[in-house]
């Protein structure tokens, strides 16, 4: 399978391409999912004229295989757990609330890092992008969108560069509109269509919010 961005800075601002027709509205706030969705979601915000944030969202990994998502919570509470999967691999409550427990803690550790001081956007009556590096699983998506629908806005848009083939029809009932550049039929992992695909650091992310808001205060 061919190589389609260099890095997650040139997936952004191709992904932006797709999403010109939201270029220049007031009511548009994009939002990236850390931590690498944040340099995808920093080139779609500045290409596009909009609002830029984070919406911080943690994966729940089985307890033998974490890697493979059993559900994610995110910021504000929402969970969005894998019951088929859950009941297929026979995990159980107490091996579920462990996970949970621990990434409840992790979440509200990278909001304070990544945040600090700084308020979280105004969400109600607002088109939201909402941005990763791509889709897998889709857990995280999953509970990012579950999210937002809590802060009553007006539209959420999924956006990523690639996702499997079949990612659009599971955001069906969640997301307004999905958007991917590239949906393979032969997905295997997000990081497969990435030249570079480093880990992004949460200094990288504190950065990029830093310097988007300079830019745009400026």
């Amino acid at each position: 399978m061919a190589i389609r961005f260099s890095d997650r800075h040139d997936a952004g601002r191709k992904l932006a391409r797709a999403l010109h027709s939201y270029a220049g509205r007031k009511d548009v706030l994009v939002l990236a999912l850390p931590r690498g969705g944040v340099p995808v979601g920093y080139e779609v915000a500045t290409a596009l004229g909009a609002g830029f944030d984070i919406l911080v969202v943690r994966k729940l990994g089985i307890p033998y295989q974490p890697e493979l998502a059993m559900g994610a919570v995110a910021s504000g509470g929402a969970l969005y757990l894998n019951r088929f999967l859950i009941d297929q691999l026979g995990i159980s409550r107490h091996e579920i609330e462990a996970v949970l427990a621990a990434e409840r803690t992790e979440l509200t550790r990278r909001e304070r890092r990544y945040r600090g001081e700084r308020p979280s956007p105004q969400i109600g009556g607002r088109t939201i992008i909402l941005v990763d590096d791509g889709v897998a699983t889709g857990a995280s998506m999953h509970a990012a969108v579950m999210a937002l629908r809590t802060g009553n806005p007006a539209r959420i848009i999924v956006a990523v560069p690639v996702a499997p083939d079949d990612a659009g029809k599971r955001f069906e009932a969640d997301a307004d509109e999905f958007v991917s550049l590239f949906s393979p039929a032969d997905f295997r992992a997000v990081g497969q269509f990435y030249e570079v695909f480093d880990q992004t650091s949460d200094e990288e992310v504190r950065e990029l919010l830093s310097q988007f808001q300079r830019e745009t205060s400026s």
